[in-house]
C-alpha cells in the first residue's frame, strides 16, 4: 500500500479523473478529502466508496472562492491532522450546443469563470497547503493541465487552454519555490479522456478523433490516475517540475 496514512486532498473529485484518483488513493491506504461543487456527484460517490467498502470524507466547496477553500485545508488538518498530497484537478470547459466559442464570442463572465476554477482554484490550494505540508517536512502535488495546453485545441475555448497552460508555469514556479522543503510538484497533461467534459461532443466526433490517436481509443480516467499516483508516490521520489503526457500517443507528433 503505496500510501497507508498519508492524507490527500483531491479537488474535483466526484467525476472524472478525480474520482479514479480518490478511488486509486483509497485502495492504496490514503485518507482522502474529495472536494467538489457537486454535492449530488459527493452523494453518489459516497454510496459507491462505501459498497466497495472503501473509506470516503467529501466537503462541497467551489475552489474558485478563498473562503471555501480555506475550509477544505482546514476540515482536512482539523481531521486527519495534516496534509501530505494534493491533487488540483477541479477543472471546467464550456461549450456552446457542443462547440466552443472563440475568443471574440465569449462572454467576459464566462473567461472569468473558467481561469477562477482552473487556475485560481490551483493556485488558492496550493497557497493554503503547502504551509502545513512544510511543517510536516515535505509532500507532493499534482496539477491537472491538459494536452490543449501544449498543442492548442478545436474542441475547447482559449480560457481553457490559457488556464491549463498556468498550470504548466504553475507547476514548474512552484516546484523551485518548494524544492528545498522536500515538496514536490508535477503535473499531468491528459488527451481526450472518455470523462463528462467530452459528452457534449457527439458520438460520431469522438470516434473520428480515435483516427488521429496512434493507441485508437479514448483514454480512461484510470490511465491519468495512474500517472498521477506515480508522481505522488515515492517511485517519484526524484521527480519535481514535470509534465507528464497522457494522451495514447498524440504527443508524437509534436
Amino acid at each position: 500500500m503505496r500510501f497507508k496514512d498519508k492524507v490527500a486532498i483531491v479537488t474535483g473529485g466526484a467525476s472524472g479523473i478525480g474520482a479514479a484518483t480518490v478511488r486509486a488513493l483509497a485502495k492504496e491506504g490514503a485518507k482522502v478529502m474529495v472536494a467538489d461543487i457537486n454535492l449530488q456527484g459527493l452523494e453518489k460517490m459516497d454510496a459507491e466508496m462505501k459498497a466497495e467498502n472503501l473509506p470516503f470524507f467529501g466537503i462541497q466547496a467551489n475552489v474558485a472562492h478563498e473562503i471555501e477553500v480555506e475550509r477544505i485545508i482546514n476540515k482536512t488538518i482539523s481531521q486527519f491532522g495534516g496534509i501530505d498530497l494534493l491533487v488540483n484537478n477541479a477543472g471546467i470547459s464550456p461549450k456552446h450546443n457542443g462547440k466552443k466559442a472563440n475568443l471574440w464570442e465569449m462572454s467576459i463572465a464566462e473567461w472569468d469563470q473558467v481561469m477562477s476554477v482552473n487556475i485560481r482554484g490551483a493556485f488558492l490550494c496550493c497557497h493554503f497547503a503547502v504551509p502545513n505540508m512544510i511543517e510536516r517536512g515535505g509532500g507532493a502535488i499534482v496539477n491537472v493541465s491538459s494536452l490543449a495546453a501544449k498543442v492548442g485545441s478545436a474542441l475547447v475555448g482559449n480560457h481553457y487552454v490559457i488556464s491549463k497552460a498556468g498550470m504548466v508555469g504553475l507547476t514548474k514556479i512552484l516546484a523551485r519555490e518548494v524544492a528545498d522543503y522536500g515538496i514536490r510538484v508535477n503535473a499531468v497533461a491528459p488527451g481526450r479522456i472518455d470523462t463528462p467534459m467530452i459528452w457534449d461532443m457527439s458520438e460520431e466526433f469522438n470516434k473520428q478523433y480515435l483516427t488521429t490517436v496512434p493507441l485508437k481509443r479514448l483514454g480512461k480516467p484510470e490511465d491519468v490516475a495512474d500517472g498521477i499516483l506515480f508522481l505522488l508516490s515515492d517511485a517519484a521520489s526524484y521527480i519535481t517540475g514535470l509534465v507528464l503526457d497522457i494522451n495514447g500517443g498524440l504527443g508524437i507528433f509534436y
